[in-house]
């Protein structure tokens, strides 16, 4: 029988799902017989779903390896067939940007600056096997500190909490929101090794008039040893400030700056007095009108507190101990793959949202290989989910809004039904876990697109 002349368009390919494999079954006798893509149910869901035009562009930073890989599922799946979306696309992969010189980096970043949201896959940083690996040109830097030099912004990672999934510290019932101050210190340090007896010193040279200033470091005797200068500036110190404290203020969370002042008097005294000041000068009366506040604490006494609180803070961390503590997050609070990152720039408008994992390079051997992977995808859409949201808020449009809200939900949603990736069931079911308790990478994202489709058809919640 051939299905009625109402229902006669083509579909793009749909997975198979179990009521796709319930509705093949089906003889003549118990109903019209429907093309794979023709499906009742899936033609329902087609017409149900009018594109959500999103007034203004995007950028898109493409990466590496199996993020790649699985980027594109999460593009053709859970993005492309809801929003009307104007991309401006740069591709970030190793290849591409060794083609370019790495020039395609410094443009994506200058774009994102132009039209307010990136969202980023995971890229390669090379070391010297990939150098053979990829034959490339130069050992580029990382496109990521490429980006955060330009955009000169604060990283918030935040993690992302499904119920069945356990914790390793049960406390943190609340979310954390770690702020890395993405600049300077150790990440643009000069550091030598020493050979040898001699004077190490510190020298500044003013341009103009102004104060010289030569510190004697250190008097190296016998065989030598290391060294290492480095810096931060007034401006940015500002900035991070300024991020951290809005961040605080739009989630209505209490702001922690974790410092050591008591050691680096001057250096770290630097931070803890910008941050007094523009709290005091632009943040104090905002902050007790929503009942928070802001502090400032030692990085040891804060590690020690955050371990005992049940979470719901934002901490605000100089750039390593950022890089250290947002590891220590993910970990305390399930995954890696659990936590959204987003570089927020100090005009308050500019952000760049990104997974906080890398590329997933061993997954990607498999997949090469043609093998099966289970790779957790959740930060990836995360990322698309934040810059659309942000996008949506810029934009003053409501209902591309509503759909990053369903399109998060649908992922925890998913994970909660017990359907998720391998590294999560790991966590579940740990050396009693069999084939039969995750998907695989696509079905992942699958069986999220059909939970969003029931999340976009009911009105009523997420």
């Amino acid at each position: 029988m051939q299905p009625p002349p109402l229902l006669n368009f083509t579909f793009p390919f749909i997975p198979q799902t179990p009521l796709r494999r319930y509705l093949s079954r089906l003889t003549p006798a118990a109903g019209p017989s429907f093309p794979p893509h023709r499906s009742p149910i899936f033609i329902h869901d087609q017409m149900a779903f009018r594109k959500i035009k999103v007034q203004n562009p995007i950028v898109e930073m493409d990466g590496d390896e199996m993020t790649r890989v699985y980027w594109q599922s999460i593009k053709d799946k859970l993005i492309f067939p809801f929003l009307d979306l104007d991309i401006k696309y740069y591709d970030l992969g190793l290849p591409n940007r060794d083609a370019t010189d790495d020039k395609v980096t410094i443009e994506s970043a200058q774009a994102t600056l132009k039209y307010n949201v990136a969202i980023k896959c995971a890229t390669i940083t090379p070391d010297e096997g990939r150098m053979k690996e990829f034959s490339l040109k130069s050992m580029w830097k990382s496109p990521n500190g490429t980006i955060r030099n330009i955009l000169n912004g604060t990283v918030f990672r935040e993690p992302i909490l499904c119920k069945n999934i356990p914790r390793l510290i049960p406390g943190w019932t609340k979310p954390i929101c770690i702020g890395r101050h993405a600049f300077g210190d150790q990440y643009k340090a000069t550091d030598a090794v020493i050979k040898g007896p001699g004077k190490l010193k510190l020298v500044f040279v003013p341009e103009g008039e102004g104060e010289k200033i030569d510190l004697e470091v250190y008097d190296f005797t016998g065989a030598g040893g290391v060294a290492l200068s480095m810096y931060n500036t007034d401006e940015s110190i500002a900035a991070f400030a300024e991020a951290s404290m809005n961040t605080a203020y739009q989630k209505k969370w209490p702001l922690y700056l974790s410092t050591k002042n008591t050691i680096l008097k001057k250096y770290d005294g630097r931070f803890k007095d910008i941050f007094q000041e523009v709290y005091e000068t632009n943040w104090k009366s905002k902050f007790e009108a929503a009942k928070i506040w802001y502090e400032h604490r030692l990085i040891d006494d804060m590690v020690a507190y955050a371990l005992k609180s049940d979470g719901g803070y934002v901490w605000a961390c100089k750039n390593y101990d950022g890089d250290v503590q947002s590891d220590f997050l993910a970990q305390g609070f399930g995954s890696l793959g659990l936590m959204t990152s987003v570089l927020v720039c100090p005009d308050g408008k500019t952000i760049e949202a990104e997974a906080a994992h890398g590329t997933v390079t061993r997954h990607y051997r498999v997949h090469q290989k043609g093998g099966e992977t289970s790779t957790n995808s959740i930060a990836s859409i995360f990322a698309w989910t934040r810059g659309l949201a942000h996008r949506a808020k810029l934009d003053n449009n409501h209902e591309l809004l509503d759909f990053t809200k369903k399109l998060e939900a649908a992922c925890i949603g998913t994970v909660e039904s017990g359907k998720m990736t391998k590294d999560l069931a790991l966590i579940i079911h740990g050396s009693k876990l069999r084939r039969e308790h995750y998907l695989n990478t696509e079905e992942f994202i699958d069986a999220v697109a059909n939970e969003l489709k029931s999340r976009l058809v009911r009105k009523s919640s997420l």
